[in-house]
């Protein structure tokens, strides 16, 4: 197939059709309808790097095998890494300034925190350095965990790697964090310094998928990756998250999502200018 600006009509609408099944069901991607310019431009140079010919052919390729490259790459393809650093900011420094010191006072193990749809990075480094900056005041403050996942394996790579350019380190890190907290590679990226980065554990986990094995948090930043998917697939993935938190347990969700009718499950608390809610 050549992919050029009028190629969304060589899609027949079966063939639409049965991609938008195939990403609803494998990682709960709501692909909305007339999305055809952006199967095209993501999914580009897969067409040409794998030698498929159509949508219809791309689809019976990738139903079968769940660990084939090929699949693998459709997904990495088609998931949403919008991200920053320090993204909202208010989640950040209530987390710092007031939820750190709140979990310290009643527990008296390690804390664990899941960033879940954890992107590049951005999130849970941005987690990692608040809890450096707060624990440089209370030093004798428990120890953080953090387990940051996305479902797809090439942007984890990235995050692992922990290495950005000035592009990415311009969207919410400041000048100041920039020189505390990252090694200078060259004129053009910088690293996560190490004392940030072995807080983080990253692992390729998909939303869909039981929570069993990821044990228990104090924590949960679920942020702006619901939006995606369908209200059903919302609910369930809330309601898990609500098994996977220690009792009083902590969710951050982002500013356009909420846990609509589970009041039972999770409480709201206010704080100036945004809420997070705790597990009931």
């Amino acid at each position: 197939m050549v992919f050029n600006s009028t190629s969304a009509s060589k899609h027949t609408h079966d063939e639409y059709v049965q991609f938008r099944s195939f990403l609803e069901r494998n990682c709960g991607i709501l692909l909305g309808d007339n999305k055809n310019y952006l199967i095209d431009s993501r999914l580009r140079k897969i067409f040409r790097d794998y030698d498929v010919s159509s949508l219809g052919e791309l689809v019976k390729r990738i139903s079968g095998y769940a660990n084939d490259p090929l699949r693998q790459a459709v997904i990495d393809a088609m998931t949403t890494n919008e991200t920053l650093w320090f993204r909202d900011r208010h989640p950040f420094e209530y987390f710092k300034k007031d939820l750190l010191e709140e979990l310290n006072k009643k527990n008296d193990s390690n804390l664990r925190i899941w960033c879940a749809a954890s992107s590049s990075g951005q999130e849970p480094y941005s987690l990692s350095i608040s809890i450096d900056e707060y624990k440089k005041s209370k030093p004798s403050a428990r120890e953080v965990k953090i387990l940051a996942t996305d479902i797809n394996k090439e942007i984890l790579e990235q995050a692992r790697a922990g290495i950005y350019d000035s592009l990415a380190l311009n969207r919410g890190m400041s000048s100041e964090r920039l020189r505390q907290h990252f090694d200078v590679l060259d004129s053009k990226q910088w690293q996560v310094k190490q004392a940030i980065k072995q807080r983080v554990e990253y692992k390729q986990f998909n939303l869909k998928d039981s929570f069993v094995s990821l044990g228990k948090f104090d924590v949960v930043f679920c942020r702006n990756v619901l939006i995606y998917f369908s209200a059903d697939l919302q609910n369930e993935i809330l309601r898990k998250i609500h098994g996977m938190l220690k009792p009083e347990g902590y969710l951050f969700l982002g500013g356009s999502e909420t846990p609509r009718g589970l009041n039972d499950l999770f409480e709201v608390r206010y704080y100036s200018p945004g809420v997070v809610y705790q597990k009931a």
